[in-house]
């Protein structure tokens, strides 16, 4: 205001002198209390702003001498703000290094000073409290946080975390519930409740809350369909061995809608495929391994296509396989498979050009033991040799640990299948727990013929034909299997029953 009038002031001097300079300087009489005064206009104009702006002047000072005592206790309430500011920070920070002594100290003075913050104040001792390892002291802050209403979801989660830390899983979890009754945001409550659902096996229950949370967007529909894919095959995996038909016909209906849901998720489209030919619809379970297929091709989903039919020959069934990796060319997993159709069709020199293709991937146990048996079928035992002395020290693949080397695929515990949905709903990724405890897997470098094609001899151990690259009855192995039985003669049938991978164990062909 006072630049606004100094301004004006100084545009009407303006005017006024040059109004003077015109030689016009006008007649102002001035007559007050019996005093005359005689001016120029220019004069009196001039007189009249300065006047004002002395009036001005003066009326603003007098207002400041008037308002001294309340800017004085706006500067001290500004001072103790910026003290208590100060002090919350240092306070936090001393809580978050964990040094509990002076984060309560901090957060007594904080205390008196942050009059304005007791939000603040109450979480820095709950953090104090907790940087000093007094369990108490932090049941306390937390508990007085539920008697105010925009805290209460803080206190929740504070309370929880302390059960969690004192072993109480059920009090944590009544915490959890009541968070995620009171805020439709709260996305850690609904983790903590679907984690204790996951643990607990209750699919079902873990079923609804992605529902609800989908409603709720707590999370993306991408992630909700892939929680409730694996969620799904989780379910129908509990339900398919279940002596009841109804229970076997409703794990039918839980994988094939996980499939359809998700047609990359291997544990899924695996089961529905497994769970549809066995009630005589091989038709819709090569559908929905296709699908799989096109989608993200996985070894254990070519394992359970070659299983539908059990009435062909090798040839006949490379022939299938082959049209199984053309639709997804461009997939190392349909490289791969292109070396093992021409395997088991006994054309050893197409699986070697489809093999060299691999030679330039990075080497891994499994490309070794592929690449041992593609050359040693075409009669080159010397190369086939180097690959599987290169296998022994090559890095091992995760996805093969998925297939049991004497039962199903995908054959995970409920905690198994806990960590997979927890996994898989937010990376879309596949965990590998047998892979990850070390457990016994599926050999990957070739110690015996491949168990689908009599017709593809590899390593033959009897008199006639050529030593084995690595004599079979010697060495130490990871899994300790005992060495493996002597392979049969050309042209005579095997006595035991193959190994199935894919699918459940059925007599050999």
């Amino acid at each position: 205001m006072i630049r606004a009038a100094i301004i004006f002031f100084l545009v009407a001097a303006l005017a006024t002198a040059i109004l003077a300079m015109t030689g016009e300087p006008g007649h102002a009489t001035l007559v007050w209390l019996g005093w005359r005064a005689d001016m120029t206009a220019a004069a009196f104009v001039l007189i009249t702003l300065f006047v004002a702006l002395a009036a001005m002047i003066g009326w603003r000072l007098l207002l400041w001498v008037v308002e001294t005592p309340r800017r004085a206790e706006r500067a001290r309430a500004e001072t103790r703000r910026r003290q208590a500011n100060e002090v919350l920070t240092r306070g936090f920070l001393a809580a978050a290094a964990g040094d509990g002594l002076e984060a309560r100290r901090l957060a007594l003075k904080a205390a008196d000073l942050a009059d304005e913050a007791p939000g603040l104040v109450r979480v820095l001792a709950a953090h104090a409290a907790d940087a000093a390892d007094d369990p108490i002291a932090v049941q306390a802050a937390y508990s007085a946080m539920l008697g105010f209403p925009e805290m209460r979801l803080a206190g929740h989660r504070g309370l929880m975390q302390a059960a969690l830390a004192q072993g109480d899983r059920a009090a944590a979890l009544s915490h959890a519930e009541q968070a995620y009754g009171l805020a439709r945001t709260a996305r850690w409550a609904w983790r903590a409740l679907l984690e204790a659902r996951l643990q607990a096996g209750d699919w079902d229950g873990a079923l609804d809350l992605v529902k609800g949370a989908l409603a709720r967007k707590i999370v993306s529909p991408i992630v909700a369909e892939r929680a409730r894919a694996a969620l799904l095959a989780a379910s129908a995996a509990q339900l398919e061995g279940s002596a009841d038909p109804k229970a076997r016909g409703q794990a039918q209906d839980f994988a094939v809608e996980a499939a359809k849901l998700q047609p990359g998720f291997a544990p899924g489209v695996v089961m529905a495929a497994r769970l549809l030919a066995a009630d005589n619809k091989a038709g819709r379970a090569a559908q929905a391994l296709e699908s799989a297929w096109k989608a993200a091709p996985h070894p254990a989903l070519w394992l359970a296509y070659r299983d539908l039919k059990t009435d062909e020959t090798p040839r006949q069934r490379a022939g299938r396989l082959a049209e199984l990796a053309q639709l997804n060319p461009e997939a190392r997993e349909s490289r791969i498979l292109a070396v093992e159709q021409a395997l088991i069709a006994g054309d050893a020199d197409r699986a070697l050009d489809a093999a060299r293709i691999l030679e330039t991937e990075p080497l891994t146990a499994r490309t070794a033991g592929l690449l041992a048996r593609a050359h040693f079928a075409a009669g080159q035992p010397d190369e086939a040799r180097v690959w599987m002395a290169r296998g022994v020290s090559a890095a091992q693949e995760p996805d093969w640990s998925d297939l049991d080397p004497e039962g199903r695929a995908f054959a995970y515990e409920p905690a198994d299948w806990a960590r997979l949905v927890a996994s898989y709903a937010e990376t879309g990724e596949l965990l590998h727990p047998r892979h990850e405890r070390r457990e016994r897997t599926m050999s990957e470098l070739p110690q015996l013929p491949i168990s689908y094609a009599d017709s593809a001899a590899f390593l033959s151990a009897h008199e006639e034909a050529q030593s084995a690259p690595y004599p079979i009855g010697e060495g130490v192995y990871e899994d300790e299997e005992p060495p493996a039985p002597t392979p049969p003669r050309a042209g005579e049938r095997r006595s035991q029953a193959r190994r199935r991978l894919a699918s459940a164990p059925r007599a050999a062909k």
